[in-house]
């Protein structure tokens, strides 16, 4: 697994808009591309530099992958801002 720069990954909007989606509950895929401009594979291109950021987690349930806030990954970035 890759690591990815978790402030690059917040730099993109529609990365900002999936984690706001994701503040109160978990969503899938397909509940995260509503009223989005972009298709569904690009939200998965999206979540996935979410993953390799740590900024998100998924948990597969059946046939459905759950994507939720990993709070680990938010915690490295305010330590880093508490700095300031």
């Amino acid at each position: 697994m890759t690591t990815y720069d978790p402030f690059i990954a917040i730099s993109d909007p529609n990365r900002r808009h999936l984690l706001m989606a994701l503040r109160r509950e978990p969503k899938t895929v397909t509940e995260l591309s509503e009223g989005l401009p972009i298709s569904r594979p690009a939200v998965s291109q999206h979540l996935k530099a979410l993953l390799d950021s740590k900024l998100v987690r998924v948990t597969p349930v059946g046939t459905k992958r759950f994507y939720a806030i990993d709070p680990e990954g938010f915690t490295t970035l305010s330590v880093w801002l508490r700095q300031f």
